[in-house]
Parts: structure tokens; sequence; C-alpha cells
């Protein structure tokens, strides 16, 4: 068995993640506390990716990151750097295709935050920032796991979007999911059942981690 696709997954998930817990973290304060009319048209808008056919947002993606297209022609001409069946485009794909489950965890964890324990750091004189630090993020840590773990998770198993995005280059942009394929379509089931075995053993303590931190978390606040 060819353990290459899951180094390119791993590598893969482990971008997306970071990348969109530094970039979903606004987004998710802004769409839990905002109360401005259009917030909900750009979470709805966002949140697409959750309901989109992979082929059709990857067929866009594709436009958008072509050599020819807006995005993929800045980062050509601005950095040299090819997005289209390259690693960085599915990591650019990634981060589209998995922001609204980074949004989703950590909406819930924010708002699950008590409203008195923020204005009891606000009245004794510390900022947003140490409040955010010292008692938002304790405070979400179910949230913070959840976003993380369902990203991880959605990115590794994506299929559709990294195939259009990244097509099959080994040890590029061939990823296990796209790998379980190939071995399926040459009706090689054993190696497919070893492929798609693997994801799972890797898939249920990240689960199993989150419902644990859920359901002490659930008790706690009884």
């Amino acid at each position: 068995m060819d353990w290459v696709p899951f180094w390119v997954s791993f590598q893969l998930g482990l971008w997306v993640t970071g990348l969109l817990l530094v970039i979903a973290f606004p987004l998710a304060w802004l769409f839990a506390f905002s109360k401005r009319g259009w917030v909900v048209w750009l979470e709805s808008f966002l949140s697409l990716p959750m309901v989109l056919a992979p082929t059709v947002m990857g067929f866009y993606l594709l436009l958008f990151l072509s050599p020819n297209g807006p995005v993929g022609k800045f980062f050509l001409d601005t950095f040299g750097l090819r997005l289209a069946f390259s690693f960085p485009g599915i990591v650019f794909a990634g981060c589209v295709s998995s922001l609204p489950f980074m949004i989703a965890g950590l909406k819930t964890g924010l708002l699950g935050v008590p409203p008195s324990l923020l204005e009891a750091s606000y009245t004794l004189g510390k900022g947003k920032w140490e409040t955010l630090w010292r008692v938002v993020l304790p405070n979400m840590k179910a949230g913070l796991v959840s976003g993380m773990v369902l990203t991880f998770a959605h990115t590794i198993g994506e299929f559709g979007v990294v195939l259009m995005i990244g097509g099959s280059l080994p040890g590029v942009t061939k990823v296990v999911s796209i790998a379980i394929y190939e071995k399926v379509e040459s009706l090689d089931f054993a190696t497919a059942h070893l492929y798609a075995l693997v994801l799972i053993l890797v898939a249920y303590p990240g689960m199993l981690l989150l419902n644990q931190l859920q359901r002490r978390e659930s008790r706690r606040s009884q």
C-alpha cells in the first residue's frame, strides 16, 4: 500500500485547519454577536459549501484559480505561484470548502460563553484582547475542538473539489480519497478497503474526543 496519499492528506488537513483557525475566528465572532442585517447574508454565502455539489464549487474555483482567472493570475504574476493543479491550490480550495465547518464550531463555542463573564472582565478593567485570551478561549474549548476536528476530518475526506482543482498528481495533489476512488475504479478492492480503514481509524478518535468534551461541558453547565 502506498502511504504517500496519506501524507498529502495529512499535510492538507493541517494547513487548512491552521489557516482557518485564524481566518474563521473573527468571522465567527461577527456572526455570533453582530446585529447588523447584512451579516446574515454574508454568513449564508460562506455556508454555501455545506450544501453545494462539490462539482459546482470545484468548477468555479477552477475558473478563479486557473492562470487566466482573477485569483490564479494574481498569485502567478505576484508570487510566481501556480494554484491550479498544485498543492497550494488544493489548500486554497480546502479552505473555501471547509470554512463553514470551522465557523460553525467556533460560533457555537462563542455563543456558549456566558455574557456575565464578559461583563465581569470588562468591569474589572480588562481589555478586549486580555478578555479573549483569559475568558473567552478557556470557556469555549468544546467549540474550538469541534471546529478543528470537523474541519480536519472534512478536509482529509474531500474528494470532488480536490480532484477538480488538483487532479491526481502523485505526491502533490493525490489525497487518500482520490487514491480510494482509483483503486475501486481498477477493481483493487483489497487496497481500497485498507485505505478506507485507515481513514476510519484516524477519524474515530477525533470524534470520540469531541463527544466526550461536549458531554463534559454539558454536565458542567448543568
